[in-house]
C-alpha cells in the first residue's frame, strides 16, 4: 500500500506507481465437477461478468490524483478477484445427479488501483 499526506493548505497532486509485477490465477476450493473454463463461462452467463483464469498486474503502472489539504490519499494496485460460492454436480441422462459439493472460487476480475482518503 502507498500513502501520501498533504499537509499544505491547498490541494496537491499525488502520484502512485506500482512496485511489483504479479500474476493472479483462479483459486478453487471444493470439488469442481467440471473444468475451470466451464465454471468461468457459467459466471459470465449468469451474472454478465467476464472473469479470467489469470490476470497480470504490471510494474510501473502510474496514477495521479488530487489530494485535498490536510488529507492522506492511500493507493493499492493489484488484481481484484470475484468470489463465487456455489454447488457442483453432474446431471446424468436419466436425470439423476451426483452428490452436490460446495465450491468456492476466486476468479481474477480486473487489474487496477483502489484509492481512498483518510
Amino acid at each position: 500500500m502507498n500513502s501520501n499526506y498533504n499537509g499544505t493548505s491547498r490541494t496537491a497532486k499525488s502520484t502512485f506507481t506500482s512496485e511489483v509485477t504479479s500474476k493472479v490465477g483462479i483459486a478453487i476450493s471444493g470439488e469442481l465437477e467440471t473444468s475451470a473454463g466451464v465454471m468461468l463461462a457459467s459466471v459470465k452467463t449468469k451474472w454478465g461478468i467476464t472473469v479470467s483464469a489469470e490476470l497480470t498486474a504490471k510494474l510501473g503502472n502510474t496514477i495521479s490524483v488530487d489530494t485535498p489539504k490536510h488529507t492522506t490519499t492511500n493507493a493499492r494496485y493489484g488484481v481484484y478477484r470475484l468470489k463465487v460460492v456455489g454447488e457442483s454436480y453432474v446431471v446424468h441422462q436419466n436425470c439423476t445427479t451426483t452428490p452436490k459439493h460446495k465450491v468456492v472460487t476466486y476468479s481474477p476480475l480486473k487489474v487496477g488501483w483502489y484509492l481512498w482518503e483518510s
